[in-house]
């Protein structure tokens, strides 16, 4: 171990100016540990998090740093290791880091920083960050000579440091804020926002000796229905953990360096990654580190199918010889004429999602988007009722298959019930455009119909002979079907008479119209009912009748009203 002395090569006064708070997260902090162990081309990164006693070690198998290394590289804030135009590192990985003011985020976050390294075949160099007493340096306006740090101690890291060949070990004491976070979400954090941990084979990251995989996503990724693949991404994210897509992954194009993807899941609750609002959302990233969160936000919609939305867009040419990023490295710098150029070209490929996203909801029986003008509100209201009468019946049936085939094993009978299932799906969705326009035919028939009878009830008309003969009968009907059916409550609401007629009697009570056969509701009312009667009695109807009975329903709807209207 070597005992030298190190210090900060930076003011201490600019070092707080800088922002020794700029960093807010826990996961920030992460974040700027893992990104520096990425740079150092290290294979594993390890962190142990102790929230008993709010506590942190990240290790990594990186290059290391000797004492030169340490003085003039780690504690010089401001440090690139983009000098001379470098943009990668011995292994090839391009640099995550770039202004070299992000370790102030591992520098300042808690009471305690102990920071050790070693190359290769060499002693531990490091120091201790004491920011209690920082904090007083800077306060009493000493030289950066003047505040050195706090000689290493490797007892505290124990077994931490065996076979520990090359690399840097930070452990920090009393985590300032705490670690509220618990360690699932912290999982899926990584798993989510430093996605070059689960694309190179070569780099991966522990949290207390688990790895961190895709599977930290399964909740994500099982929920996900539609997937759209921007300029052919490829992607183990996309490739191996879409598994209950329900329709196939769609590739769009865009006329731009750009590649990711955009997916949607089920329901808005799935996105939330922790109990409070948190949300996965569509981020910015730039080789391969998270840069921006929720890029909707520099696109602005209204649209539901946002809410359902999220994703990775990949720009590497952001990262260029021009610094685009904010002092946080949490976002873009606002106005960046590269950024709004991509942006510009981005804002149609998200209407074109937007409205795919609908006809994919509405072809899997799901509510769509409502204010999207491919239908009308009042056949959106036909299918959201058809899809939910038909998702009801469908669990109902299939509960009952999987409480009749829960004990048998056969793999022959599992297969006859899922064939079972599939055709009871089938037979649902066959029914699907029939049943919406029935739907909607007989809310217009009750409508109309109740209108016609409260305009009767309201001018007291009297009922005619033929009325009253018609309502004798279907009484008579009601009285024996009850009978039968040994049932004695009423089943009507009202008892008027005028309840047991259908729109032919009913017109000809309010507009029968002239002998020589001019335009009336009642005209009107006789071609209805046949084709009424057959939707009432739940008959699949032709396209003919269809295009009748739409036809009568819009004169019998206008007469209706012109009859209220003459009756005020």
């Amino acid at each position: 171990m070597q005992n030298q002395s190190f210090t900060f090569e930076i003011s201490l006064s600019v070092l707080n100016h800088l922002g020794r708070n700029l960093y807010r997260s826990f996961t920030t902090v992460l974040g700027e540990a893992i990104s520096n162990s990425w740079d150092a081309d290290a294979k594993k990164v390890f962190i142990y998090i102790d929230k008993d006693n709010n506590s942190l070690l990240i290790k990594d198998d990186g290059e290391g740093m000797n004492s030169t290394d340490f003085q003039e590289k780690f504690l010089k804030i401001g440090y690139s290791k983009r000098k001379n135009g470098t943009t990668h590192s011995e292994l090839g990985r391009p640099y995550i880091g770039r202004k070299g003011i992000g370790k102030l985020a591992l520098l300042s976050c808690a009471e305690k920083v102990h920071i050790i390294s070693k190359k290769k075949d060499s002693d531990y160099v490091g120091g201790v960050i004491d920011n209690s007493g920082l904090d007083g340096a800077i306060q009493s306006d000493l030289k950066p000579s003047e505040y050195p740090l706090e000689k290493i101690n490797l007892e505290i890291y124990g077994e931490k440091i065996k076979n520990h060949i090359s690399g840097t070990i930070i452990y920090f004491e009393n985590i300032k804020e705490g670690i509220r976070n618990s360690l699932d979400y912290l999982r899926r954090v990584v798993a989510l926002y430093f996605r070059f941990a689960l694309i190179d084979d070569s780099f991966n990251i522990f949290i207390n000796d688990e790895g961190v995989t895709l599977n930290d996503l399964k909740d994500l990724t099982d929920n996900t229905e539609f997937l759209w693949n921007i300029n052919n991404f490829d992607d183990p994210f996309v490739k191996r953990k879409m598994k209950y897509l329900k329709e196939p992954e769609k590739y769009v194009t865009v006329d731009a360096k750009v590649e990711g993807f955009i997916a949607s899941v089920t329901k808005p609750r799935h996105l939330k990654i922790t109990a409070d609002d948190e949300k996965v959302s569509i981020d910015l990233f730039v080789n391969g580190r998270l840069r921006d969160k929720n890029i909707l936000r520099h696109i602005p919609t209204d649209r539901l199918a946002s809410d359902y939305l999220y994703g990775q867009i990949h720009i590497n040419s952001l990262d260029d010889n021009k610094d685009r990023f904010t002092s946080s490295r949490e976002g873009i710098v606002e106005g960046d004429p590269l950024f709004l150029d991509l942006l510009s070209k981005l804002k149609p490929l998200l209407s074109k999602i937007l409205d795919d996203w609908d006809k994919f909801r509405l072809k899997n029986r799901e509510d769509g988007d409502s204010e999207n003008v491919r239908l009308t509100r009042k056949e959106r209201s036909s299918r959201g009722l058809f899809n939910a009468i038909s998702e009801e019946y469908g669990n109902d049936v299939n509960s009952e298959i999987d409480e009749e085939s829960k004990d048998d094993n056969s793999s022959k009978e599992r297969n006859n019930y899922d064939l079972i299932k599939q055709k009871i799906h089938n037979s649902i969705s066959e029914l699907q455009n029939d049943a919406e326009y029935n739907f909607t035919s007989y809310a217009e028939c009750f409508i109309s119909e109740n209108l016609v009878r409260k305009h009767i009830e309201e001018n007291n008309i009297q009922l005619s002979k033929e009325a009253k003969i018609e309502v004798d009968k279907w009484k008579h009907v009601e009285a024996k079907a009850k009978s039968n059916g040994n049932i004695s409550i009423e089943i009507r609401r009202f008892s008027n008479d005028s309840k047991y007629l259908d729109m032919g009697n009913l017109a000809n009570l309010v507009d029968k119209g002239d002998q020589a056969g001019a335009a009336c509701l009642s005209r009107d009312a006789r071609e209805y009912k046949p084709i009424r009667d057959a939707v009432m009695h739940t008959c699949l109807l032709t396209d003919e009748a269809k295009t009748k009975l739409t036809s009568v329903h819009n004169n019998i709807k206008w007469r209706i009203i012109n009859l209220l209207i003459v009756q005020d």
